[in-house]
């Protein structure tokens, strides 16, 4: 691109659009991989969390135990 064409672009408003694009974008993607963080953080905790519980094996029984099979 020469100088006058980008002068022309950004004189018609157009640079202005691409950079406000960019700027949603970014934005989107980072908070896509925010959520992503905060989701498997919440996950680890409740995997931690029902680690430490006390099992009841009051609902246990021989069919509970090969229902899937």
């Amino acid at each position: 691109m020469t100088g006058q064409e980008l002068i022309q672009l950004k004189y018609s408003g157009e640079i202005s659009v691409v950079r406000d694009y960019i700027n949603i974008s970014a934005q989107t993607i980072c908070i896509l991989i925010v959520g992503i963080l905060v989701w498997r953080a919440l996950i680890a905790y409740q995997n931690k969390r029902n680690k430490g519980r006390f099992k009841t094996t009051y609902f246990e029984s021989s069919f509970s135990k090969h229902w899937r099979k």
